[in-house]
């Protein structure tokens, strides 16, 4: 497995969670990482994005004032803290690892994804 997802679960709206994303060091050390999200029906969309060193980091906007994303190179792991969760931000999230050193919001900019991770948020 190159890419595990995890920390997903069921809150409530104005609950915080916290995804982490347990990357291959092949796979990690130079490559943008991102997370994505797909609820039922949509199509996977872009929640935010962090170059491979951390320096440049990106959001969907509706996201942008609650999630905070972040990387721990040496551990090899990325994170998603997520704060005053909304209904609509329910979906599986998965994280991907970009072909280059940057985070683009295209999905068909990332060759590796994990498994996903489900998060529910209950209104």
């Amino acid at each position: 497995v190159q890419l595990q997802a995890s920390g997903g679960g069921l809150v409530q709206t104005g609950d915080s969670l916290r995804l982490s994303c347990a990357a291959s060091r092949r796979l990690f050390s130079n490559n943008g990482m991102a997370w994505f999200r797909q609820a039922p029906g949509e199509e996977r969309e872009f929640v935010a994005g962090i170059d491979w060193r951390g320096g440049t980091i990106s959001y969907k906007d509706s996201v942008k004032a609650r999630f905070t994303i972040s990387r721990d190179n040496p551990k090899n792991m990325l994170y998603l803290q997520m704060n005053s969760l909304k209904p609509e931000d329910t979906g599986v999230y998965y994280c991907a690892a970009a072909r280059r050193a940057i985070a683009s919001r295209q999905a068909h900019d990332y060759n590796y994804w994990g498994q996903g991770t489900l998060v529910t948020v209950s209104s």
